[in-house]
């Protein structure tokens, strides 16, 4: 039987866009949640006075997507932390918010919360509530972005390259149990879908970072712990992201045309076991939504046990 989740999450227009493209969403609707009048229009919800949330109804197929998928999709495109905000829309109307329909999703939604607390260190600006009513908004919302080419979108467009890619990456791996073919298959998705100048994995093999599968120039075959942005990232178990490689010291220069880079930790049972590393040929290509979308993704890399 189809479910059905809600999620306010800033402009409606990018949040039912976003949720369109996720595997096993069967239908989307933007509309207004949890306000205290009825049937609001859409002029009337944006002076902030109806207490009402811009929201996307998701009806989904829980035999192909989960709610816990939907919702750990969620975090990936909002800022948790920030009040009545996301990108450059601001009031209550914007505020982040996951409303149910039945008391038993909550515990599931409540775990995905914890996780994502403990992801960013802080409690969460997100409202977690029973849906108490919403309306469908206008016509001329609906499905907005497919409908307005180019048109406005608060989430950044390389989003919904991302969503693609990370569903294409999970597809393609299964349940394949070598790790190798795994990082080879994921190295390749991503250096194609995103067109980078050099992705690759660097493996944690005793006291080094040794080469693994790459696309794109040769490039360093060994690199200590500490040393570079790969050895850092591996020392302290975190993305780094590097708008310019000269300026990070100790910077180990494998090509002359890498300008700016990000590196992301495979980490299994609490250790990093290999890090994916990203350069580009321009400056400040990468930013906080290439390092959450290829945290997520690198998640997928390590074979199951």
């Amino acid at each position: 039987m189809d479910q059905t989740i809600f999620f306010a999450g800033g402009c409606f227009w990018g949040v039912e866009h976003f949720f369109k493209g996720v595997d096993g969403v069967l239908q989307t609707e933007p509309g207004y949640a949890n306000g205290n009048t009825e049937a609001p229009s859409y002029e009337q919800v944006y002076t902030d006075t109806t207490g009402f949330a811009e929201t996307v109804k998701v009806s989904y197929d829980p035999q192909r997507v989960s709610l816990e998928r939907l919702v750990s999709l969620f975090f990936a495109i909002i800022d948790p932390l920030s009040v009545n905000r996301q990108g450059h829309d601001e009031g209550t109307r914007y505020r982040s918010g996951v409303y149910y329909l039945s008391e038993e999703e909550r515990p599931v939604i409540e775990s995905v919360f914890a996780a994502e607390s403990t992801r960013v260190g802080a409690p969460l600006a997100v409202e977690l509530e029973p849906l108490r009513c919403f309306y469908g908004a206008e016509e001329y919302h609906r499905d907005y972005l497919e409908k307005t080419p180019g048109g406005y979108c608060h989430l950044p467009l390389k989003t919904f390259r991302y969503l693609r890619l990370y569903q294409d990456i999970e597809l393609m791996l299964g349940d394949e149990p070598d790790a190798v073919a795994r990082q080879a298959e994921a190295v390749a998705l991503i250096h194609e879908r995103m067109h980078f100048f050099w992705t690759g994995i660097y493996r944690v093999i005793g006291d080094s970072l040794v080469l693994g599968p790459f696309q794109g120039p040769a490039a360093c075959i060994r690199i200590a712990k500490g040393r570079g942005v790969c050895g850092s990232a591996w020392q302290q178990a975190c993305t780094i992201v590097v708008p310019d490689v000269e300026q990070f010291p100790g910077h180990i220069a494998c090509s002359s045309r890498s300008r700016s880079e990000i590196v992301v930790p495979l980490i299994c049972d609490g250790r990093v076991i290999a890090v994916l590393d990203i350069d580009s040929t321009e400056l400040s290509t990468f930013d906080s939504t290439d390092a959450r979308w290829l945290g997520i993704i690198v998640e997928l890399i390590p074979a199951a046990k």
